[in-house]
């Protein structure tokens, strides 16, 4: 029975009604320890009664370090129903669990460390590591299926100590939650939880570390202390009446409304004892604890250290352990009678609360602890939880040892987990040799920049520095450091940290990646920066049949000309990225950069051609982190050519996966992508709600400029040159157009509307610098489009007895080039020209084309401005169309355009990352707002 936990209790239940109605649902109960968490959780397994199938885990201070050990056991009871999931997403959890093969089993000998590891730092592994973001996708398909017979309640106890991989599944996962029927409900310690980063330090007897907290960024609920009557109904409960008054209020003070404390405070000091003084109630909780254990007989208490050291609780690896250390079974009787533990129907030891767990290591000699640790890996069959248990023993370097822990932090990497940073540094601590000890804390350094542990990246790149003369070794290491300096904003520091780097004697393809990565980080530090690392990169002695020679020679022909360099312009994308993959390039991922360099050219029909495949190839594979750059780049091709709708609908899905995912510069850019969408068609609030958002969203860490900037100050200067704020347009495209950002593909573009508002104004000297340099751009692009917005601009900019020659060119230019919306801004400009020279009639026809399209695209400020014209030349403009946009939302057109081609819904649930009751439930939707009632109609309404 629960006392005073009714809010509790009922915002729970909430969460179950929406499951059992068929809608997802997450909530994060937080509190100090002893609190009541877990009894809630218990309380609602219990509620959820047999309607709800329901699968429990918690996560485990030992295992914080083992890639996805606590999603492992959340899953275990449905891996049976792995086989309904998508290939790539079944293959993911596979190896991830060590199921399969792919270097994430356990087993394994000396061959699975082949690659980077036993090589040479920074190497490229034998085989790609499993997409960690793909593991979350595929729990949520495996979560969906399991809620496809009846709803599902997933409970995880003690958040605080999972492990990362797992943490981070589960959280992808809840964040795409929608009509699976899945109830998702965590609990966390506050006050003095333990993060996972602790758990090693509590791992060799520290004790867990509980003084950090993680926001989650879920729904929270807080689980606060009792009111004063219901921790004495519940104190009464626990001694009964005969307490005296005096006892009474003594424990209601020191418990301070904690249900733990209210239950075992009274039977660990008894009435008339004190608790210590100023000792925080945590600490009072494992003083309790330990007086419950310290009466127990001595075997008993090797045992439960046995299993509080094993971090599942399984009674096959805790008895044999303990039968090494002269404990037997039966000695586990006094601690059941004395209800510390129970054991489960599974075989598994339960302690009555993590504290207990908690108090039972702390209060343990050190020398026991490595003992125990020994006993437990000589019980545990080979694989990484053995070689953890193991390290967790040693007193002194051992070379096998490290080289099991080396082959660990491979596996880890493999399966796309954290945790490699944590076993390459212990293998480094345990490695006898400087140079190989120096080598793993390399290797540790990389590993901990790719878990984005930033701090601890540096910390390890230091010490490892002061170890080693090697020039390889120095050149990773600055690479490790320019990866935490761009991450926190600091891209000129980032920037000549990898130029430096790939500037010594290196391997030329070592060099090549350090400059692939220097290019994306000197597009945020400036046009010169750029024009460094591709020269550098054109220059760079790759043999012909390196993977990364086709690359590295399409990149600088791409851009540098963008820049005003004149060089020849490069080839056909394709052939690059058909020579790349010929040569070994790993596809998509080696091929993204291509992408934007042909936007950057102008190339846009090829971004389109090259982006829409290698987005298919990454949906095919699972390659899922790749994908919000790749759908950014597709938007903004589909943008260009007009086809307003089809960037939305793909900016839309990639805004989701990259929050999902965390891609923060992603998720700067595809909101103000967006923002720049909502701009054209008029939606002046949703506009500028959009562009707030994405200039306030940066990396945790960066004291950056959000990267969406560029693209939000074009949104809002369109928005205001639409709506005729020629000044506050003019402002916005001038600081975009001449800034430290000018270089960017937006400020590009931006171009031609910055001349439109400054002739407006009357200042077209402000355009005239930007106008010289995008005529530049035009000629190297050498695209037709480009250069009739170039003859636009210099229509505007006169002499006027120049403009009809060229807008009548621009005009011829624009015919064939499927880019509508400019093409009618051209025509539109052309007509107001027409007019205010007394050709009305003239003007009469390009003002109603202009009309046409804008109301055909939904341009509504557009169209609202050739009405006016048109209406001027004394010709009554057609009344506004009906909106063009559809009445679906992006996610909902998406899946009808799916099903009209005839796919199935589990067909669209693989393409899309989401679940096969979740695309029926958005057609359910669709279908009423399309005026049909069944699947075979989608094909002749869109």
């Amino acid at each position: 029975m629960l006392y005073g936990r009714e809010h509790e209790q009922s915002v729970v239940d909430g969460l179950l009604d929406a499951a059992r109605a068929g809608r997802s649902g997450v909530l994060l109960l937080r509190g100090e320890a002893g609190i009541g968490k877990t009894a809630l959780l218990d309380d609602a397994v219990a509620r959820a009664g047999e309607t709800f199938r329901v699968i429990r885990a918690a996560g485990v201070e030992y295992e914080a370090e083992l890639p996805y050990a606590g999603l492992s056991l959340l899953l275990a009871p449905g891996l049976d129903r792995l086989d309904a999931l998508p290939g790539p997403q079944r293959r993911a959890l596979e190896a991830a669990f060590g199921l399969a093969d792919g270097g994430a089993g356990e087993a394994g000998g000396a061959a699975e460390a082949s690659g980077r590891a036993v090589d040479q730092p920074g190497g490229q592994q034998a085989e790609r590591p499993t997409d960690r973001l793909l593991v979350g996708l595929a729990t949520l398909a495996l979560l969906a299926e399991l809620a496809s017979d009846q709803p599902l309640l997933c409970v995880l106890d003690d958040v605080q100590w999972l492990d990362r991989a797992s943490l981070d599944a589960l959280l992808l996962a809840a964040r795409r939650f929608q009509a699976e029927g899945v109830a998702l409900l965590l609990a966390s310690r506050t006050g003095g939880g333990a993060g996972a980063g602790a758990a090693a330090g509590a791992a060799v007897g520290a004790g867990p570390d509980i003084s950090s907290e993680r926001r989650l960024g879920l729904p929270e609920l807080e689980v606060t202390a009792l009111a004063a009557a219901d921790a004495t109904r519940l104190l009464a409960r626990r001694t009964g009446p005969d307490l005296p008054a005096a006892a009474r209020e003594r424990l209601l003070a020191e418990a301070a409304g904690n249900p733990l404390a209210l239950t075992e405070l009274p039977v660990a000091a008894g009435p008339q004892a004190h608790a210590p003084g100023g000792l925080p109630l945590t600490s009072r909780l494992l003083i309790a604890f330990h007086g419950q254990v310290t009466g127990l007989p001595a075997a008993t208490q090797t045992l439960l250290l046995v299993a509080g050291a094993e971090e599942r609780g399984e009674l096959d690896v805790i008895l044999p352990a303990a039968v090494a250390l002269g404990v037997t079974a039966e000695h586990l009787t006094p601690a059941e009678e004395a209800g510390l533990v129970t054991v489960t129907a599974d075989r598994r030891i339960a302690f009555r609360h993590p504290l207990l767990r908690s108090a039972i290591l702390q209060r343990a000699p050190h020398h026991q602890k490595l003992t125990v640790h020994r006993a437990l890996a000589d019980a545990l069959p080979d694989g990484d939880r053995r070689t953890w248990h193991l390290a967790l023993a040693a007193t002194a370097p051992d070379t096998d040892l490290a080289d099991a822990l080396e082959r660990a932090a491979v596996r880890a990497e493999r399966r796309g987990g954290h945790g490699g940073a944590a076993a390459y540094e212990r293998a480094a601590r345990l490695t006898p040799d400087r140079d190989g000890a120096t080598r793993r804390l390399v290797l540790a350094a990389e590993a901990a920049t790719e878990e984005g542990e930033l701090a601890r990246a540096e910390a390890l790149a230091d010490e490892a520095a002061g170890r080693t003369d090697s020039v390889l070794a120095h050149a990773l290491l600055d690479q490790v450091r320019a990866t935490a300096h761009f991450w926190r904003g600091s891209y000129p520091t980032a920037y000549r940290l990898l130029l430096d780097a790939a500037g010594t004697d290196i391997d030329p393809q070592h060099a090549a990646r350090m400059l692939f990565q220097a290019f994306h980080t000197a597009w945020y530090a400036g046009a010169e920066p750029v024009t460094a690392v591709l020269d550098r990169l054109a220059a760079l002695p790759l043999a012909d049949g390196d993977p990364l020679a086709p690359l590295a020679r399409h990149l600088p022909a791409a851009v540098l000309p963008a820049l005003g360099r004149p060089v020849a312009p490069p080839p056909p994308v394709r052939e690059a990225a058909e020579a790349a993959r010929r040569a070994g390039a790993e596809s998509p991922v080696d091929l993204v950069q291509l992408c934007g360099a042909t936007l950057i050219l102008g190339r846009d029909d090829e971004t389109a051609e090259l982006g829409a495949e290698l987005i298919a190839e990454a949906r095919a594979k699972g390659t899922v982190g790749v994908l919000p750059t790749l759908q950014f780049f597709l938007a903004e091709a589909e943008l260009f050519h007009g086809r307003h709708r089809d960037a939305e609908l793909t900016a839309t899905e990639a805004l989701g996966l990259a929050r999902d995912t965390g891609q923060h510069q992603w998720v700067s850019q595809l909101t103000a992508l967006l923002a720049y969408l909502a701009a054209l068609d008029g939606r002046t609030d949703h506009c500028t709600d959009l562009a707030a958002t994405a200039l306030a969203t940066t990396g945790p860490q960066s004291a950056a400029p959000a990267a969406g900037l560029p693209w939000a100050q074009w949104a809002l200067a369109l928005l205001d040159l639409g709506q005729g704020r020629a000044g506050d347009a003019a402002d916005r495209l001038h600081t975009l157009t001449t800034g430290p950002h000018r270089h960017h593909v937006s400020a590009t573009r931006a171009v031609p509307d910055l001349v439109e508002a400054a002739v407006r104004l009357g200042t077209p000297d402000r355009a005239a610098e930007p106008y010289e340099r995008y005529a530049r751009w035009a000629a190297a692009a050498d695209r037709p489009w480009a250069e009739a917005l170039r003859l636009r601009c210099q229509a505007l900019l006169g002499p006027d007895e120049l403009a009809e020659s060229a807008y009548r060119a621009a005009l011829d230019l624009h015919e064939p080039g499927h880019r509508p919306f400019e093409q009618a801004r051209t025509a539109l400009l052309y007509g107001e020209w027409l007019r205010r020279t007394r050709r009305r009639t003239d003007a009469r026809p390009h003002l109603r084309a202009a009309l046409e399209t804008f109301d055909r695209l939904a341009a509504h400020p557009w169209a609202a401005r050739a009405r006016t014209e048109l209406s001027a030349t004394g010709t009554p403009a057609p009344t506004p169309a009906g909106t063009a946009q559809s009445p679906l939302t992006p996610q909902e057109l998406q899946i009808a355009r799916l099903a009209a081609q005839g796919l199935t819904n589990r067909d669209i649930a693989a393409q899309l990352f989401l679940s096969p009751r979740t695309v029926a439930h958005h057609l359910y939707k669709a279908y009423p707002k399309l005026n049909i009632t069944s699947r075979t109609e989608l094909t002749t309404v869109l």
